[in-house]
Parts: structure tokens; sequence; C-alpha cells
């Protein structure tokens, strides 16, 4: 890993976890850093061969630390990320998705209005891979029976408290997809629900080479199994949408694929 960085007094520990999204990853960093919030911000790249490591050099004069090798996946990267870093609150923001603007200091904000709230979340927009608004994902106040039937809180838009990310471990290295869905689960057993903010926070990018997009049969069955856990059982709706949420949408990006192969492998 890099030498870290000094950054006076950050307010936020932020993990990105990366790998071969290297062209994404130059606008999550603008995004970052373009909050103006004291924050400390280490890249923990699973060693990718694209473009990554040169954007990496670019920043570095900003970042606190980064590597680029191999290592134990996202959920392991993102606990790592995290722990390098003392700031009293924590976030993490795949290297493919981006903050809107504001977004941290309002979050701080909520948080230092109300601590005895663990973690705060936002509202966010779905963008493609140029960077286009092409939905929304929808966000309500926290409800654990909404919330056992659908995760309405979109990950990048989020921030916690470090002291309640400790107590509860961090994510689940054992899970590979649905880790913040397990998170947001175990925080609130422990703490209660989390803030709502009415605002525009974050936007996850939608691509066909997201690991939602290319194993949609794996990411529902964890989900199911996270919900399982924690709710105690699996409500029906998790089975009615199967066909759609999984089968349908998993045919359409087989062919947005084979598309995209048929034009010469183009990511765009």
């Amino acid at each position: 890993m890099e030498a870290p960085r000094d950054n006076p007094s950050p307010l936020i520990t932020l993990a990105i976890p990366s790998f071969n999204q290297g062209r994404y990853l130059d606008a999550a960093l603008r995004s970052v850093f373009a909050q103006g919030i004291p924050v400390e911000v280490f890249v923990l790249d699973g060693g990718s061969t694209d473009e990554t490591v040169a954007v990496l050099r670019r920043w570095e004069s900003s970042l606190a630390g980064w590597w680029s090798q191999p290592d134990d996946g996202q959920s392991w990267a993102i606990n790592r990320g995290v722990s390098l870093g003392s700031a009293p609150y924590v976030a993490w923001l795949n290297a493919d998705d981006l903050y809107l603007p504001d977004a941290l200091w309002r979050f701080v904000g909520a948080l230092q209005k109300n601590p005895a709230l663990p973690a705060v979340y936002g509202r966010c927009r779905l963008v493609d891979s140029a960077g286009k608004w092409v939905g929304t994902h929808p966000t309500f106040a926290f409800h654990p029976y909404v919330f056992a039937n659908y995760c309405f809180i979109c990950q990048p838009g989020t921030l916690i408290r470090r002291d309640a990310w400790e107590a509860v471990g961090g994510v689940d290295e054992s899970l590979d997809m649905c880790m913040d869905y397990d998170l947001w689960w175990r925080l609130y057993r422990r703490f209660g629900p989390f803030g709502y903010i009415r605002e525009w926070a974050a936007a996850a990018r939608i691509h066909p080479f997201t690991k939602t997009s290319t194993r949609r049969a794996d990411h529902y069955r964890e989900a199911m199994q996270v919900v399982r856990r924690h709710w105690g059982r699996v409500p029906l709706k998790w089975y009615l949408a199967w066909p759609y949420k999984v089968s349908w949408l998993e045919m359409m990006n087989r062919r947005t694929l084979r598309r995209l192969a048929a034009a010469g492998g183009s990511r765009d």
C-alpha cells in the first residue's frame, strides 16, 4: 500500500473497493473530493488489469492510501479500508458509483444533530455507463416490514457512525453480494432505525457488467438468505418476484452482453 497522506482531522473514513472499474474510478473520486469535506480515502483494488492503477497514481496525492493486488474480495476490502482510518463516520463507495453534491455534509450534519442514530441514508439515482440518469432507487423512511420485502436503502447513499460500525463488526465477509443489506439489518437490530434524508445523495451505476447484472440468481438467493436470517422467514414477495427480478432480467442482460460482443466487445 502506498504511504498514507496527511489529512487533518478527517470527518469521514471512506473505503473504495475496486476491481477492473478503472473507466469509472476517476468519476467516483472526483465526486468524493468535490464534496469539500475532510475525508480520508482508501482505495483497495483487487489487482485490476485495466487503467485502474494509472487513475490511482493521478489521484495519489489526495488519497490516504491505496493498493492494487489480489485480495480476499469486496467485503474484505471494505472492512480493511474502514479499519485503516480513524474518522468518526465511515462509508464505502463502489468504484463505479458517485456522490451527488453536498451529500456527505448533509449526512454528517444529520448524525451530529441526532446522536442516537447509527446511520443515515438518502435518495439515490440510477445512472448508466455514461452517467446518464436512467431511473431512481425506490427509497422510504425505515420500517422493518417493508425492509423485509425490499432493500430500500441504496448503499452509496449512506453514512454510518464508526462506533456503530465497530459494534457490529463491519460487513460480513462471508457474503459476496448482499453484505450491505445484512449490515443494515444488524445495525437496526442493535441500535434502531436509521435517519432518512429525503434529498438526492448518490448515484448507483447500472451497466451489464456489474455483479448484480451478471449474477442475478446468486444475488437474489443471498438476499433471501439475509432476510431469513434477520426476519425469520422469507416473505412471499421474494418468490413472486423471482421470474422478473432474476429470470427475465438475466435473459435481457445476456442479450445485451451478446450485442456488445458482436459490436466488438465495447463496454460503452
